[in-house]
């Protein structure tokens, strides 16, 4: 944990991957972290393989550095400590669909009620202005809907998805520098704001940033980078595995055709340019891909190397948890206070000279809720009663 956020306070009523990844990257930056979570708690606390106490993978790599508090929010008392909560807060997130979010007390307007200064974000499937607002969005809709699960399609192959939680963490990434901004507007100008982050658009930009590509000057143009639809960009076999391998100068191509033996084809006119190249990217990829089945991928590596071409070996997740540079930058960290917990992953961004705190153990299901009342001014027996009263679990 680093001490940059410090005195920030985040209420966080997201669940599943696109808001609790967001808040841990901001609690990792050291804000203070309010988890809100329904009595019967977040989804994915009992996602992907459980820990000793039943914890679930998905859940502890997406909740460290968070405090839990499990609300009832349908009961007036739960939305009542939630008013309390925002009033007091610097951020208010949700991914929730608007209605749902305007009936629990967590709409903007509500938010900005109990806390005129308040930065209020909300992560939704789908644009508000736009005709699918308000439609239930997972990370496999949204492949589909803006396009990633067709580009396979341009390359022969049968639309799918990519076995990546990918539209969710593309659109928490988007959440956090939304809040960030944010943050230092207000530090500004004293003023609070309404943020929506769609995770339909924030994928479709994601894509179109080079696949706008013709599009971009013609209203007739074909989007589309013909250099990345292309059936031979891919992992290339070799005798004993695969490799993948990215000559992209003109330099790199000539030095690795001279190598494969076909070095005429650096005579060849289109070669000359960048754009000739992308152009006939198919005849370059398919030379590598004809050509590396004859060495180890070991021996392939000493080429590459030699001869300044981008490669790596194609590494399975099996292979990346024992791998030596992961290791050597202390990528995986153990959390203290989980239960059975070997490694969890350290956020990848390097702050020289800031000193790491450490990290705190994913909370269990309410684990601070006491803390968290007696800080908003009740007494042991209002907590008691919000107890009792099912709103507080």
């Amino acid at each position: 944990m680093k001490a940059l956020l410090n005195g920030i306070r985040i209420v966080d009523v997201t669940t599943i991957v696109m808001g609790p990844m967001a808040s841990q990257t901001l609690a990792d930056l050291g804000a203070e972290v309010v988890k809100i979570e329904a009595p019967d708690g977040d989804l994915a606390r009992h996602s992907g393989a459980p820990g000793p106490d039943g914890m679930g993978a998905l859940f502890a790599n997406n909740n460290r550095n968070k405090k839990s508090l499990a609300l009832d929010l349908r009961r007036p008392a739960g939305r009542a400590v939630l008013t309390k909560l925002i009033a007091g807060a610097d951020v208010v997130m949700h991914n929730m669909r608007p209605k749902a979010a305007e009936r629990l007390g967590l709409g903007p307007a509500a938010a900005r009620a109990a806390n005129p200064a308040v930065i209020h974000c909300a992560a939704v499937g789908f644009g508000s202005g736009g005709p699918y607002a308000g439609t239930a969005a997972y990370d496999d809709v949204i492949q589909a809907a803006a396009g990633l699960a067709a580009l396979p399609l341009k390359v022969g192959r049968a639309p799918d998805y990519v076995p990546s939680i990918a539209a969710d963490k593309i659109a928490a990434l988007h959440v956090v520098y939304a809040i960030l901004a944010a943050l230092m507007r207000r530090e500004r100008t004293g003023e609070g704001c309404d943020i929506e982050v769609p995770m339909f658009e924030v994928l479709a930009a994601f894509l179109f940033n080079e696949h706008l590509d013709a599009a971009t000057f013609a209203a007739d143009g074909a989007p589309g980078y013909s250099r990345l639809l292309n059936p031979n960009r891919r992992p290339y076999a070799t005798k004993d595995g695969w490799i993948a391998a990215m000559p992209y100068s003109g330099g790199q191509w000539t030095r690795t055709l001279a190598e494969l033996g076909r070095g005429e084809v650096a005579d060849e006119a289109w070669f000359a340019t960048a754009a000739g190249r992308n152009a006939n990217s198919h005849t370059l990829y398919g030379i590598l891909a004809a050509a590396l089945p004859a060495r180890t991928t070991d021996e392939w590596i000493e080429v590459f190397h030699r001869l300044d071409v981008p490669h790596a070996r194609v590494n399975t997740l099996e292979d990346l948890v024992a791998d030596p540079h992961l290791a050597a930058v202390d990528f995986f960290r153990p959390t203290d206070g989980l239960a059975g917990r070997l490694r969890s992953v350290a956020q990848p961004v390097a702050f020289a000279g800031l000193a790491d705190a450490p990290d705190r153990a994913p909370p269990a299901l309410g684990a601070d809720a006491d803390e968290i009342l007696a800080g908003l001014g009740y007494a042991a027996d209002e907590i008691a009663a919000l107890r009792a009263d099912r709103a507080l679990a």
